[in-house]
């Protein structure tokens, strides 16, 4: 079964022989990713490696269902949005395949939920419906079985008093939070963090000024006075996450893959210096695996990347095949 050889792959060889597996599946079974590789005349039996797979512009997600024929979803994930844009909508088939892929990836990186108090500071996602990571963090919540994991929206002073309290009792803590809120939590009160992990995600949302990952992590290691700030890398569209314990360095797991895309040619790739990056998501199998986002990054040679930023609209490249 195809999804036990994602979650089975071990080496190069074996991502590779998955990936061209997954790949052909797609192309026989989702009709829009279909389309958009015959459009690049593209003969799948001619596909050998990685690097000549189409991948999708993510853009597709707000315009089309992409979704495996005679399969019907189990849930629609969406994105967030401001008011009157047009959102991602993510159709997907099985939410067990969504937890064990959110599961080991999480366990890969951190270990059981159950060595962790987990406190989530996520208004923005909070504040809406058919959010992936809120799905995901419920669960890792309840997989904690800790009376104190939970959830804040607003209420800054509840989690400074659970933080407070975390920490003087040394409980192993995971403080997930959206950037802007996070920034918001150290204007409130600053920390001296001994016992608590501090992980970002998601941006500003466009509450803040957007930053830099350098100069938000500089920020909040001085606010939690910590010496490294981890990041979560996950998006609507897909159901994997990469992680980064520190520098802004992020790592798969094992059936994830990072490509980066010429800015200016998004079929060659660049290793190494700022490109676009295309994201291989294997456990996307009923929709599509093989995405290019609106995000600039940089990888290396060890499989690991980190994320500069995005393009600009006025940077994306190829949208004429938006009209499929």
């Amino acid at each position: 079964m195809l999804q036990e050889k994602i979650f089975n792959i071990q080496t190069p060889q074996d991502f590779k022989s998955v990936a061209l597996e997954v790949f052909g599946f797609q192309y026989e079974n989702v009709k829009i990713y279909r389309q958009f590789c015959d459009m690049l005349k593209v003969n799948p039996k001619l596909v050998t490696t990685i690097s000549e797979i189409p991948f999708l512009p993510i853009q597709f997600f707000k315009s089309h269902s992409i979704i495996a024929d005679g399969y019907d979803e189990e849930v629609i994930f969406t994105s967030s949005g401001t008011t009157g844009s047009i959102t991602s909508k993510h159709y997907v088939v099985s939410t067990k395949l969504y937890e064990e892929s959110f599961n080991r990836a999480f366990q890969n990186q951190y270990g059981s939920p159950r060595d962790y108090t987990i406190l989530a500071l996520l208004p923005s996602y909070l504040e809406r419906e058919g959010s992936s990571l809120i799905y995901m963090v419920d669960s890792l919540i309840k997989q904690s079985e800790n009376e104190h994991s939970g959830f804040y929206l607003h209420d800054m002073d509840a989690l400074i008093e659970k933080l407070t309290f975390l920490e003087a009792e040394g409980k192993k803590t995971l403080l997930l939070g959206v950037s802007y809120a996070l920034l918001d939590l150290i204007e409130t009160q600053s920390f001296q963090l001994k016992n608590t992990t501090v992980m970002e995600t998601g941006g500003m949302k466009g509450r803040r000024k957007e930053m830099i990952k350098e100069e938000l992590h500089a920020v909040l290691q001085q606010g939690f006075d910590v010496t490294e700030i981890h990041s979560e890398y996950g998006m609507t569209e897909l159901l994997s996450q990469a992680y980064s314990t520190g520098k802004g360095i992020f790592t798969c797991p094992p059936w994830m893959k990072i490509l980066t895309r010429d800015t200016e040619d998004p079929f060659t790739y660049v290793d190494g210096k700022t490109g676009g990056i295309n994201v291989i998501d294997l456990a996307n199998v009923n929709s599509c695996s093989f995405i290019a986002t609106q995000d600039l990054g940089k990888t290396y040679s060890n499989g690991r990347f980190e994320v500069l930023g995005r393009f600009d609209d006025s940077d994306l490249r190829g949208c004429n095949l938006m009209v499929l």
